[in-house]
């Protein structure tokens, strides 16, 4: 098969190379991939910055696919050849809270990725794609949506009527403001371009604040919420701004610290913190059982990914490189089939 192989970190040192197709064992599904989409880490990876200590080389790349069933293991029971489904970051976090040791079996670093014409996925871990999806379509949701999802609802516990704020235009923003709107939430969205606040806004938002203009941008939230702050903030941002997403939040209220774009070291002050009693929590993806339903409840509002761009499979490296520059929703990658 046709595979994307990480030699060493660079994108110069991804390339593209015949490999061999891999066999499903006992309990797991050969799936021809129909597409891939980019998330941060996917970029981070690459780049040596996300655990480089566990990362093989070769590595076939990027954890979040769509394709079709086309070969089983013996004693596969779940699915079925023919059956289109997603891979599931956390390979083996089906329920309940995550195990210690659930970053070792993820895809896309330390388990071949789907960047190929085909992958192994573990029945149990695959999960059902959406019927009225594109495998395109569906390749944006194992990370980007359901960390959205598990963040507003299992997480935030969002109500119709509470406020929530959602940092940036990037793939895991897009969805939550779009998935916080069905809930009937009231969103702010932040970003450093007017046309992407305005773009946003259609998809339901509320209201939007230019960091760049508004430097203090808690502030700008304060007067939106009356002086009261959010109720649920999505940090994808991290660093040093925390003490900003701590100020914009309600007291009492929670944020969900999922991403590092900005830095993965904090200076936090703590006062505010413990003065405003703010929960926060690290989110890093959810478990299959999450994922389920998230998918049934997309299907019923009929909600569809946002996606900037697909590409050919030939042209991964340039999908990287739109990520790198910023995407308002999200990058995709389509898998060639000769």
């Amino acid at each position: 098969m046709k595979a994307w192989l990480l030699k060493d970190f660079g994108l110069d040192n991804l390339v593209q190379e015949e490999t061999e197709t891999p066999v499903p064992k006992p309990g797991e599904l050969l799936v021809k991939v129909g597409a891939v989409s980019l998330n941060f880490r996917d970029k981070a990876i690459v780049d040596g910055i996300y655990e480089p200590h566990k990362v093989p080389k070769p590595l076939i790349p990027v954890s979040d696919a769509a394709g079709t069933v086309v070969a089983t293991g013996e004693g596969v029971s779940r699915f079925a050849i023919g059956d289109r489904v997603n891979s599931h970051l956390y390979s083996r976090w089906l329920d309940g809270m995550p195990g210690p040791d659930e970053p070792d079996y993820c895809f896309g670093s330390p388990l071949p990725g789907g960047l190929a014409q085909y992958m192994i996925i573990h029945e149990d871990s695959a999960v059902r794609a959406p019927d009225n999806m594109s495998d395109e379509e569906a390749s944006t949701l194992p990370i980007a949506a359901l960390t959205a999802w598990y963040a507003l609802v299992d997480f935030g516990q969002i109500e119709a009527g509470q406020t929530v704020l959602v940092q940036g235009t990037g793939g895991v923003s897009v969805f939550a403001a779009q998935i916080a709107t069905a809930l009937g939430a009231k969103v702010i969205v932040t970003s450093s371009q007017d046309e992407n606040l305005q773009a946003v806004k259609k998809l339901g938002a509320v209201a939007g604040v230019n960091y760049r203009s508004h430097p203090q941008w808690s502030e700008e939230v304060l007067r939106l919420t009356d002086g009261k702050g959010v109720d649920l903030l999505l940090d994808v941002a991290g660093g040093d701004g925390i003490n900003q997403s701590v100020a914009a939040t309600k007291a009492g209220g929670r944020i969900a610290q999922i991403g590092f774009l900005t830095g993965q070291t904090s200076a936090l002050n703590l006062m505010p913190l413990i003065f405003r009693q703010t929960t926060l929590r690290g989110i890093a993806v959810a478990p299959r059982s999450s994922f389920d339903r998230m998918n049934a409840f997309l299907n019923e509002h009929n909600i569809r990914p946002v996606i900037d761009h697909v590409y050919p499979f030939d042209q991964a490296r340039q999908a990287y490189e739109h990520l790198a520059r910023g995407a308002f929703g999200k990058v995709v990658i389509k898998i060639a089939h000769d």
